[in-house]
């Protein structure tokens, strides 16, 4: 260990700009045993590990980093999988340079450890070597509903199919994963690696209930008296409203819509072809990771132009900074530090460009950004033929919550006790997007398992 003086830090391989915005492909390769080993022989094993403490799901980090520096693959998976639900998942999608290799030692000169691309590497080396994680099998007579099978849902079926209980997951698509299927596109995550972790589940006796929308297709009272305990896990998918002018134009879309659309265009399944942008100038409002999303969705899918309008600057940007340099080399334009004013219409009702004025950073204000002001008399345009609107999500409030009890807060976040995530009713938990707001996939995981030691606590006393 502690190779660090003498190997630089490697980030893994990725496919050539001309060949991958072809497809919808993976863009990085994953690390090679010896990559792998390599990298994680530069670990310093802080006494304190920072990367661990940054790490919602509290990862054993530093423990499988010397496991792999070791080549002890087995030990290696068997740390990696028991906090996490899906390592492979957060080895892909995790924003790393904000969480654990953000607090990296190695910062300080060196370059973090490659941590995402090695719990990647361990995952699928360790599937590959014929490793599973450990399931008992249903070993008790209780059972458990899960409302959506994102990754709040997938992470509490884990974990409560891990304490022996029987789990039926309802859920309204054609697929699991929620957002993992829907939301990510394939480029960032393969589908097959969701339907993996799902299958895996299924052989460890979960029951899936698909094109099942619970308050409609069954009732949320039928559950409750069928089930000893129900997890919602229904995330945030309710886009937020710029409340400009001309937003509700035809030809201005929301981010989760587009990006659903063109996933189902990819499993060659009907959608709707108003989301073909094939030779259109697209303009994307917003600078998260979603806004990263459709702007390389939209450059795959042969769009004349991309532009991404953001009203602060690139330092600014709340997404991750690896998706922000992807979207560049993939030739994304970039307007920063623009704030939409208008959706400008022609006589017919069709948006045909975002009116935007030019804006400065100020002072800090009591969140700790700095405060954004705009600069008068400098308005300016940019021409569109599609407007998509990335400004965050906001939960969809079923009608089942209220009518059984279940409180919600101001913008339709499911009140919780955060220390057991039981809602205001017994024996109904949640968590996730649709408690916290459109947030991480990893704080959702995070909730999903918490919520399922909370329940097979109750259960199994």
């Amino acid at each position: 260990m502690k190779e660090y003086l003498t190997t630089e830090r490697m980030d893994p391989n990725k496919r050539l700009v001309v060949e991958r915005t072809k497809d919808f492909g993976e863009i990085y390769d994953v690390f090679n045993v010896a990559d792998a080993s390599t990298q994680s022989d530069r670990c310093i094993q802080c006494g304190d590990p920072f990367c661990l403490n940054k790490c919602p799901l509290h990862n054993y980090i530093p423990q499988w980093l010397k496991s792999i520096a070791e080549k002890d693959l087995e030990f290696a998976f068997k740390l990696s999988n028991e906090p996490s639900p899906f390592p492979e998942v957060m080895g892909r999608i995790c924003p790393h340079d904000r969480l654990c290799e953000g607090d990296c030692t190695l910062n300080d000169g060196h370059g973090a450890i490659t941590i995402g691309s090695i719990e990647t590497h361990i995952t699928e080396a360790g599937f590959k070597a014929g490793y599973k994680p450990d399931f008992p099998g249903i070993t008790t007579d209780k059972k458990v509903a899960i409302i959506g099978s994102g990754p709040a849902g997938l992470s509490a079926a884990t974990y409560l199919l891990r304490s022996g209980i029987a789990v039926t997951m309802y859920e309204s698509a054609d697929r699991a994963g929620g957002l993992l299927t829907y939301g990510i596109p394939g480029f960032k995550l393969d589908k097959k690696i969701v339907q993996r972790r799902v299958s895996l589940l299924e052989d460890a006796g979960l029951k899936l209930v698909l094109n099942t929308t619970v308050g409609k297709d069954i009732t949320f009272e039928e559950l409750a008296d069928t089930h000893d305990a129900m997890f919602i896990g229904v995330g945030a998918t309710k886009g937020k409203s710029a409340c400009l002018a001309g937003e509700k134009a035809t030809n201005v879309y929301a981010a989760m819509g587009y990006l659903t659309a063109i996933q189902k265009k990819n499993f060659k399944l009907s959608y709707d072809k108003k989301y073909d942008f094939k030779d259109l100038n697209v303009v994307v409002i917003g600078g998260g990771d979603t806004a990263m999303d459709c702007v390389r969705t939209a450059k795959r899918e042969g769009a004349k132009s991309v532009t991404c309008l953001y009203r602060r600057d690139e330092k600014n940007m709340p997404g991750s900074k690896k998706e922000y340099k992807n979207s560049v080399e993939e030739g994304v334009d970039f307007t920063f530090l623009a704030s939409p004013k208008e959706i400008v219409l022609d006589d017919n009702g069709q948006a045909i460009a975002v009116e935007a004025v030019k804006t400065n950073l100020g002072i800090k204000g009591d969140d700790g950004r700095q405060k954004m002001e705009e600069v008068k008399g400098s308005e300016f345009r940019v021409n569109a033929d599609v407007v998509i609107m990335s400004l965050g999500f906001d939960p969809v409030v079923p009608s089942f919550l209220a009518e059984n009890g279940i409180e919600t807060n101001s913008w339709g976040g499911i009140v919780i006790n955060e220390e057991t995530y039981e809602t205001t009713t017994t024996g109904i938990y949640a968590g996730g997007d649709c408690f916290r707001g459109a947030d991480l996939v990893v704080t959702a995981a995070l909730d999903g398992r918490e919520a399922a030691r909370s329940i097979s606590k109750s259960l199994l006393k």
